[in-house]
């Protein structure tokens, strides 16, 4: 016997209940259940139906999207994309992180990047997720980026810590030090807690010293950033040590034979 909650009969009975305008999330979600329920039955084509209403759901989001822009009004705009985004992130993490572009974007174009500052984390988080390290990293130097046009001075910091943080997590040694260097380049960052925290990491791991990253990784500085960045953070050290260690080596013996050579 069926149950009225896997009922897809049941189902699309309470969605003629339910108005897409007033409730889009809770309509999507009914008709994916539907889908599921029928294609179950393997009556495949009231379940290819119920998927393309499901469908409907994100296309009025970006239609409602479109409009706002259109109208001028870039907070609502991005407003309904975050709002798609956020129900897309489980079951359509891509699709959700292209929306939290969007609205980032948005945001951007209308000079309110104050008003992202969630959405690229949200955007990190995901990446994440994905195992997208250096997706994830550029997105908190975004984020970086877009604090200092607003003078967040706190937020581009912990943006950039986050950035070297996931690089290092993804055994991406130079990447994390080139990082750092550009990032040193901002004497808001250079001056930083931040800073003295990355610079720790950074001096720990060319000195292939596991202990003292795990003490670095352990800082205020850290407690501080984002929870994702910091379960990263307190895995470290990954990768090979030595190995990074060998190669600074070599790095260093190429540069003195470099400024030894007269010829």
């Amino acid at each position: 016997m069926t149950s009225s909650s896997s009922d897809p009969d049941k189902l699309i009975t309470k969605l003629s209940f339910t108005r897409w305008n007033a409730d889009w999330k809770s309509a999507t979600t009914l008709y994916e259940q539907a889908a599921i329920a029928y294609r179950f039955r393997k009556d495949n084509e009231k379940a290819k139906d119920a998927f393309e209403k499901a469908s409907k759901g994100q296309e009025m989001i970006s239609s409602a999207s479109e409009l706002y822009r259109e109208c001028g009004r870039a907070q609502p705009a991005s407003d309904a994309l975050a709002k798609g985004a956020s129900f897309l992130e489980e079951k359509a993490p891509e699709d959700a992180i292209k929306m939290y572009d969007e609205a980032c974007s948005v945001l951007e174009e209308d000079g309110k990047e104050q008003m992202a500052f969630d959405l690229y984390r949200a955007a990190a988080s995901l990446y994440v997720k994905l195992e997208k390290y250096s997706d994830a990293a550029a997105t908190f130097l975004r984020l970086g980026s877009a604090a200092d046009k607003c003078n967040a001075i706190n937020s581009q910091c912990k943006g950039y810590l986050s950035a070297i943080i996931i690089y290092l997590y993804a055994h991406d040694f130079q990447q994390a030090q080139k990082c750092y260097n550009d990032c040193s380049e901002v004497q808001a960052f250079l001056s930083s807690d931040q800073n003295r925290c990355a610079m720790k990491l950074l001096s720990a791991y060319e000195e292939g010293d596991a202990e003292e990253i795990k003490r670095a990784a352990q800082s205020s500085a850290i407690n501080h950033l984002d929870h994702v960045v910091i379960r990263l953070a307190r895995k470290l050290p990954t990768g090979d040590l030595q190995a990074i260690k060998k190669d600074l080596a070599a790095d260093d013996g190429e540069d003195s034979l470099d400024e030894n050579d007269l010829t």
